[in-house]
C-alpha cells in the first residue's frame, strides 16, 4: 500500500449514480492505492451548472478548491461509441483546464446493463427475497448489447415484486431509489468483471497506478 493518499473528483451522471464513486476507490484499494473521492454538491454555487462535462468539472475543482490528483466522469455511452464517449470527456477536461490524471466510466449502454447480472440483489431490492417468477435477465455476454436496459431493469424489479394493485405501482415509482440501492450492492468482482466497460475501467485505474508509481 502506497503512503500517499490520492484526493480525486468524482462526477456522475445522475445522483442515483454516486455510489460508483466508492466502487471505485474500492479498485483502487485492491491496487495499494489509497483514492478519496468527493462528488461536488452543485447546489452550493449560486450559478447553475450545466450538464456538459466541462462545466461539470469546472465547477467540480472549484468547490473542491484545488486541482484533484484524479477526475472519474461517469457518462453512459446511451447510442454512441465509447470511444466518442471517451473523446467527449478528455476534451471536456481540456476545455475546464484539467491537469488531473482522467477516467472515464462509460457503462455499455447505461449504467443500469450492469445492474442486471445479480438476481438475488434485484430479487432482494424488490422486496421479495425468495421470489421464483422468472425474471428474464439477458445473459452477460448480452446485456452491453440490449437496447433499453433501463426498462428492462424496471421490468425485472416488477416481476420480481410479484405485486398487484398499489404495491405494484409503489414498486413503480421507486425505480431510482431500487436502482441506487443495486449500485450499492454491485460487486465489483463478481460478473460484472466480464463486461468490456468494465474491463476498459479497469485498465484506466491500472494504467493510473503505475503512473502514479513511475512518479514516486
Amino acid at each position: 500500500m502506497s503512503n500517499r493518499s490520492y484526493r480525486g473528483l468524482f462526477v456522475a451522471e445522475g445522483t442515483s449514480d454516486l455510489p460508483l464513486a466508492e466502487i471505485v476507490e474500492a479498485l483502487f484499494f485492491e491496487r495499494g492505492c489509497s483514492v478519496q473521492l468527493s462528488s461536488p454538491d452543485f447546489s452550493l454555487l449560486s450559478n447553475k451548472v450545466k450538464k456538459d462535462v466541462t462545466s461539470k468539472l469546472s465547477a467540480g475543482v472549484k468547490l473542491m478548491g484545488a486541482m484533484p490528483d484524479l477526475v472519474v466522469v461517469h457518462r453512459d455511452s446511451d447510442n454512441v461509441d465509447p470511444a466518442t464517449r471517451r473523446e467527449e470527456i478528455h476534451d471536456g477536461a481540456r476545455l475546464a483546464d484539467v491537469s488531473s490524471r482522467v477516467i472515464p466510466l462509460i457503462p455499455v449502454r447505461m449504467t443500469e446493463a450492469w445492474l442486471l447480472l445479480d438476481e438475488s440483489a434485484i430479487r432482494h431490492v424488490a422486496g421479495n427475497p425468495r421470489g421464483r417468477v422468472d425474471l428474464g435477465l439477458p445473459k452477460v455476454h448480452e446485456v452491453e448489447s440490449r437496447a433499453d436496459p433501463k426498462k428492462i431493469l424496471s421490468d425485472c424489479l416488477v416481476r420480481a415484486a410479484d405485486a398487484t394493485g398499489r404495491r405494484r405501482r409503489t414498486v413503480e415509482e421507486r425505480f431510482f431509489n431500487h436502482r441506487r440501492q443495486l449500485l450499492e450492492r454491485l460487486d465489483p468482482f463478481g460478473p460484472v468483471t466480464r463486461l468490456s466497460s468494465w474491463q476498459t475501467l479497469l485498465q484506466d485505474i491500472d494504467e493510473t497506478v503505475k503512473r502514479w508509481q513511475e512518479e514516486q
